[in-house]
């Protein structure tokens, strides 16, 4: 941590965006929808929970037993916003890790989102921040990615255990917009509502999320690039591991008012397990 900086609370009110009540089914369009059909029926509403500053424990946290783990990992890659190197140089090196942290066969990197609200209205290539609880995959979904990236050898590797976990990377020391993560033990079924994500030439499917007072609400604040934050979106086992966290970026309260935007590079991968 840099000299005077001061770690935020152990425990803080903050505002997370939850799906509002009554939404059942909804869609969002990835591409552009049929004439008439909204873009998205995703409608959210800001629920105060309470966020626990990570760093009073943040060796104690795992992906297993909580659905996500902050590891020191830097790396070696000068550029981020270069997309030829990240292809090029930083999946061969997320996969890297994820396997000496994971123990894992194999990994597979399958894509990437660069994060920054300042410069995303200028560059289609860049996004904001999502500040909508939420997990990438389905128990559904996240099988049917697998096929369609893998199609030879998709029976086979269904047959074993597999995961889709993010890597996710600041550019710069978070200041705003920080990911908060829930904790897997308090996570219930019912909470997740799938939610079609309509591309041009298929249909994904995500979780979005209604309020719980049961959810654990965990963040790291002023989390370096060389730091690394594994978030568990799907896990084929169901022998009591966690099988995903769902997460969100939200207006931190301890955020400095004229604290830069947040700048944050997430991979996405398929693990494996002999």
């Amino acid at each position: 941590m840099p000299d005077g900086y001061v770690l935020p609370p152990l425990l803080q009110t903050a505002p997370l965006n939850y799906l509002r009540d009554g939404i059942e089914q909804p869609t969002r369009y990835a591409t552009t929808p049929p004439p008439g059909v909204p873009v998205s029926t995703i409608e959210v509403e800001p629920r105060d929970v309470l966020v626990e500053n990570g760093r009073h424990r943040q060796h104690e946290f795992t992906l297993d037993g909580h659905g996500f783990a902050l590891i020191d990992a830097p790396s070696k890659v000068p550029d981020l916003y270069d997309e030829a190197a990240i292809r090029r140089d930083y999946y061969p090196e997320v996969a890297s890790i994820l396997r000496a942290h994971l123990g894992a066969s194999r990994v597979v990197v399958f894509d990437h989102n660069i994060r920054n609200a300042a410069r995303a209205a200028a560059d289609a290539a860049l996004r904001e921040p999502a500040k909508r609880v939420h997990n990438d995959y389905t128990y559904a979904s996240a099988p049917q990615r697998l096929r369609d990236l893998l199609p030879e050898e998709a029976d086979r590797l269904l047959a074993g255990r597999f995961a889709i976990v993010n890597l996710w990377r600041p550019l710069k020391p978070v200041q705003e917009s920080p990911l908060a993560l829930a904790e897997w033990s308090s996570i219930a079924e019912e909470d997740l509502v799938p939610t079609s994500l309509v591309y041009a030439d298929r249909v994904g499917e995500t979780f979005s999320v209604r309020h719980s007072p049961r959810h654990a609400w965990v963040y790291f604040p002023y989390q370096l690039p060389n730091e690394a934050l594994l978030i568990k979106c799907y896990d084929s086992a169901t022998d009591g591991r966690a099988r995903l966290s769902f997460h969100g970026a939200f207006d931190d309260p301890s955020s400095p008012p004229d604290a830069p935007p947040r700048e944050s590079i997430e991979a996405r991968t398929l693990v494996f397990w002999d």
